[in-house]
């Protein structure tokens, strides 16, 4: 059976503790605010004159070392909300082994820095994420309204 709620999943046995009152983990709102990161870090500017696209992450991988730690420090927002979410440990190890091959490579001066813009671990956690939630039988669309703010809506299966 299929239901359908506006963002707060509280059909999802794993939303609740062990006294079965509902936990304050929202999964669609946690999904919305890892998407606005990973798109900040990865996606959030073009390139004037090209159609290529970077993010703070590139940027800041322009300080030789500091800035690809901070950035590093930053992503790693993402992997540890997806650690509440409850990925699984597989899943977990690929995540930080993208932030990990990310931070390393983007040290090295300018390669790293055209790497910083091409690889673009975040998007691929996030990418990671999503599929994991799917698994989960958890769908989420993030949709706009006309402020700009986003429209949070999900769809959950319950298992058993």
């Amino acid at each position: 059976m299929t239901t359908t709620h506006r963002a707060d999943f509280a059909g999802d046995p794993r939303s609740r503790d062990a006294s079965g009152r509902q936990r304050r983990l929202d999964k669609a709102a946690a999904l919305a605010r890892i998407q606005a990161l990973a798109r900040l870090l990865d996606s959030a500017f073009t390139i004037p004159g090209t159609t290529v696209r970077m993010g703070v992450d590139a940027a800041l991988g322009l300080v030789p070392v500091i800035g690809d730690l901070i950035s590093q420090a930053i992503a790693s927002y993402i992997i540890w909300e997806a650690r509440q979410l409850g990925v699984s440990r597989w899943t977990m190890a690929r995540m930080i082994s993208n932030s990990a091959i990310d931070t390393v490579v983007g040290m090295v001066p300018f390669v790293g820095d055209a790497f910083d813009i091409a690889y673009r671990s975040n998007l691929k956690n996030l990418k990671l994420l999503e599929a994991h939630l799917a698994r989960e039988g958890l769908a989420v669309h993030v949709e706009r309204d006309l402020d700009g703010k986003p429209i949070l809506e999900g769809e959950y299966r319950r298992v058993g």
